[in-house]
């Protein structure tokens, strides 16, 4: 249960995903990516922080082919 309570501050958060705190902190405040308030204190779960990095995964491009002219 403690492991399901452990709340990250934004300078955690961004230090476990390697981005700048700016960017976790300008999406959370637009919602763009999940997080908790408590009060006013923004605060981010594992949980939280597994669905933003797994936003971020893209799929692999495949070639395209070009017609011969």
């Amino acid at each position: 249960m403690e492991s399901e309570l452990q709340l990250y501050t934004p300078a955690q958060a961004a230090e476990l995903l390697a981005v700048r705190e700016s960017w976790l902190r300008r999406r959370a405040g637009r919602r763009q990516v999940p997080c908790t308030f408590l009060g006013k204190h923004l605060r981010f779960s594992a949980a939280d922080l597994r669905v933003i990095a797994a936003q971020g995964a893209r799929a692999v491009r495949t070639p395209r082919h070009r017609p011969a002219r």
